[in-house]
């Protein structure tokens, strides 16, 4: 049996959901699933700069896992721009270290320590209308298939027509 992974520590959510190729119908392109991990290995060593040694002391894991986890990003980021693909930030095995607040009036975005509690209205222009960014990636939903508005009740409906059908 395999050890269950550690937890990798992460700064805070990404700002965005994915990325997507401009001019071809999302129904149309594969997708490439860039784990909150990867991303985090990604944004610490090609954009902060930091070497992998420093960056897996963040993140709290060994440096031969965090030197795997910026190759598979790597791969999955290119592959995503050469072949073309629908590129989704999503999964992995983490835990946030801070909030990341969107505000929808202003568009302003703000970091907040995970430990105090997230703010009800935005600092900037004290709008009410702010989304914490971490619930995007910490929630468990229900996916893709089931969470299709009306699919309940289509499968429920298909259900009483068979049992009519056994009636008669």
């Amino acid at each position: 049996m395999t050890r269950p992974r550690k937890n990798r520590k992460v700064n805070a959510p990404p700002k965005i959901k994915g990325m997507k190729p401009i001019g071809v119908p999302g129904r149309m392109l594969e997708k490439i699933v860039l784990s909150i991990d990867e991303y985090e290995a990604i944004r610490l060593t090609d954009y902060k700069g930091y070497s992998h040694k420093q960056s897996a002391k963040i993140m709290d894991i060994s440096r031969p896992t965090f030197t795997r986890l910026v190759d598979s990003a790597r791969k999955k980021i290119a592959e995503a721009i050469i072949g073309v693909k629908d590129l989704l930030i999503e999964g992995g095995t983490f835990s946030f270290q801070n909030h990341l607040i969107r505000c929808l009036n202003c568009g302003d975005v703000y970091s907040s320590s995970i430990e105090k509690v997230t703010p009800s209205s935005c600092p900037e222009c004290n709008s009410a209308e702010i989304v914490d960014l971490n619930s995007w990636f910490t929630t468990k939903g229900k996916g893709r298939q089931q969470a299709r508005r009306g699919n309940r009740k289509r499968n429920q409906g298909s259900n009483r027509n068979k049992q009519k059908r056994g009636k008669k």
